[in-house]
This record gives structure tokens, sequence and C-alpha cells, in this order.
């Protein structure tokens, strides 16, 4: 069977009669006959009862009837879809984030696209950093913004941004405007588990320099950790823009780290095994331009476009 034929039968059920349906779909009358018997002897059942009053479907037909009004409405649904692709491109797109970008980019980038393109319909699933490359890479969701490059292959990055990374201290501590990396050797810290991204960045430039300092405490918690510190369990390091409000505040002193300082970057990605959607790439598109814009206003705090 065909569309063409589909719609010849669901247009005879629809007006109860071959006659009518032939002068509503202008097509004769035999033409219609034809079709219907072939598709009775393609299915091997009988689809209509005819009589002197017109035509209704058998228990066949009333199948079929369904089953067709929701193939041709998908279908119109698809061309509709498709010749509106470029300039109202619709479909869900999910993405991966660590919970502190999703803190930042998730409300600007939902009211950007809500705005734009109104029939598409983002899921965003936060969690660590690994856990969120796992995702990515068992097809979970279509996009990720990732603080660690995976070291698999197959994955497609594009650099959004450096973010500083600060020491953080209890209100009490002396107020010195920097440290070098060297002085950590002596700082008891509250940190996230080896395997959490912020964790890895910091034993990845650490290690090298033979810095080892004591780990009081570790937590896979932003909020807990901060909680940690301003309670004196140690000192920590983490994003200046996770602790921009305890600072301000009064509660959490934060300490720049000597020039070059710690920075750590953040990527947009996707696996290349699988085709970029047009609503992939007008996701991907608006997040870099919202990412652009929190840097340039300053709202994601200490961060720079890479250089």
């Amino acid at each position: 069977m065909d569309l063409r034929q589909l719609r010849y039968f669901l247009e005879i059920v629809e007006q109860g009669s071959l006659t009518r349906a032939s002068e509503t779909l202008h097509v004769a009358q035999p033409a219609l006959s034809f079709h219907l018997r072939n598709m009775e002897e393609h299915l091997g059942a009988r689809l209509l009862f005819r009589g002197s009053t017109g035509v209704r479907p058998t228990e066949a037909g009333e199948l079929l009837t369904r089953r067709a009004r929701l193939i041709l409405n998908e279908m119109a649904r698809t061309e509709d879809e498709i010749r509106n692709l470029e300039n109202d491109p619709s479909g869900q797109l999910r993405i991966g984030l660590p919970g502190t970008i999703g803190d930042i980019i998730t409300l600007p980038l939902i009211q950007r696209l809500r705005q734009r393109y109104p029939r598409i319909t983002l899921n965003i699933a936060e969690a660590m950093s690994g856990f969120v490359a796992q995702w990515l890479a068992e097809g979970r969701v279509d996009l990720a913004v990732l603080y660690t490059r995976p070291a698999q292959p197959g994955m497609v990055a594009e650099q959004l941004l450096e973010e500083e990374l600060v020491l953080v201290f209890p209100p009490g501590a002396a107020n010195r405007a920097e440290m070098p990396l060297a002085a950590l050797a002596d700082v008891a810290l509250v940190l996230p588990s080896p395997e959490h991204g912020l964790r890895m960045t910091i034993d990845a430039v650490l290690q090298p320099l033979d810095i080892r300092p004591p780990i009081a405490l570790e937590i896979d918690s932003y909020r807990s950790i901060k909680r940690l510190v301003a309670a004196g369990y140690g000192a920590s390091i983490l994003p200046r823009h996770a602790v921009a409000q305890e600072v301000g505040e009064g509660r959490l002193l934060a300490r720049r780290i000597s020039a070059p300082g710690l920075w750590r970057g953040a990527w947009l990605m996707h696996v290349s095994n699988r085709p970029v959607t047009r609503v992939q790439a007008v996701v991907s598109g608006v997040l870099k331009e919202v990412v652009g814009e929190l840097l340039v206003s300053g709202a994601w705090a200490a961060a720079r476009v890479p250089g």
C-alpha cells in the first residue's frame, strides 16, 4: 500500500460512499474501486461492507481507518516540520550539565530558546562531569558541557571558556590577596573525591609540582564544602563564581592563586558518530551565545574567553 491508497480509503470511509468520495477526490469511481480491490487482495481481508445505502468498514477496515489517520497525520506533520526546518525548528534535545554550570546557564538558555524557538523542548539533566560524560557516550544526552575532556575517542569538543579557581577560607583567616601554589602544601583542604571533575583538575596541576596538601575531608557537594569551610574544617579550592555570594556576604574569604593562577576550561561536547540535527545545531549556537553574554556581563564571575 502507498499513501495515495490510504488517502483514497480514508475518504471513502468518511464519505460512506464511493460515489461521493469520487466527487471530492476528483478521481473516477472505477479507479477507486480498483484501488480498494487491490488493497483487499494485498491485505487478504475484506475492508468494506457494501450496501444499497453506501459502504461501512469491516473490523479490518476499522483498524485500517484508525491507523491510516495516524499515518497520514504524522506524514503531514513531518512534511510541515521539514518545510519549516530552517525558520522554525522543532523537537526535543537532551543536554547534560554539571550542577555549577546548570545554576548559571539553565535559566537564560531556556528563556532565549522560548523566545526564538518555542517549538524546541530542552531536557536538562545535571550531575558530576563524570556521569554527564558517561551519559553522552551512551547516547542518553545529545549535548554536554563538561569541565574535563573525556579521553575516549569520538568526542567532539569546543572550548567555551576558562574559569578561575580560588582558595577559599573561613571568615577569620588572615586576609591576604594572593597565595602561591606551593603554600598549599601546608593547608588542609576540603575537596571533592578523586572522581570529581574539579578534583581531577586540581590533582593534574598539583601532582607534577609535587605539592601534596593534607586532605581534611572529601565530599562531592559544593554546598557542603562551603559550609564545612565556613565552619572551620579546612580550606578549599573552588570556582570563584561558586563562592561569589558567600564572599560578598562575608561568610567566606577568597584568595587568588599567584600568577598564572589556576584555571579550568569548560567544553561543549557531542559524539561524532551521531548526526548533528538542526535542533542540536540551533541549541548549540544559542548556548554559545548565552555563555558569551554571561562572560561580557560578568555574570559568570572570574571567567574568560580561552586564549
